[in-house]
């Protein structure tokens, strides 16, 4: 079993830190915001995110799946009160010359051992897609993937 630690501070009424071992990450926490740092909910769509981007470092090289890059945008709808996440979705971008069953195949991996992509979707409507980054900057969709599967 992992565990993990992270410790969050106050630094003034415009933001504060966490910290993790050795980083330091400034935090929005200004009422009035600010652009130089992300809120709680940008956190929080970071975090699945980054999630994905290290599922698929980890599965690559299992799978033998060639990629030359790999993007993620995720979207988040938060209602007001009270106030939650309600629904994420995402779209990931895979620069890559393997098969349409081998996109699926990852897709289904990034889904299946993401532990915090796991995590959100058994507590809100997580939906997205894998798709094909193509040279003239069109892409297709493969791997519609909803939490409801």
């Amino acid at each position: 079993m992992l565990e993990y630690t992270v410790t969050a501070r106050r630094i003034d009424a415009h933001g504060s830190e966490a910290r993790a071992g050795d980083a330091v990450l400034t935090i929005d926490t200004d009422l009035s915001g600010r652009a130089d740092a992300f809120n709680p909910a940008e956190l929080f769509l970071a975090s699945i995110a980054a999630c994905m981007l290290k599922g698929i470092e980890r599965v690559t090289p299992l799978l033998n799946f060639q990629l030359k890059g790999v993007s993620v945008s995720l979207h988040g709808v938060r209602q007001d009160a009270p106030p939650r996440m309600l629904s994420v979705s995402y779209e990931l971008v895979v620069d890559t010359e393997e098969s349409d069953s081998r996109l699926d195949l990852l897709h289904k991996n990034v889904r299946k051992y993401g532990t915090i992509s796991n995590t959100v979707a058994d507590a809100l409507n997580l939906e997205g897609v894998l798709i094909r980054k193509t040279t003239d900057s069109a892409t297709t969709a493969k791997g519609k993937d909803t939490s409801d599967d």
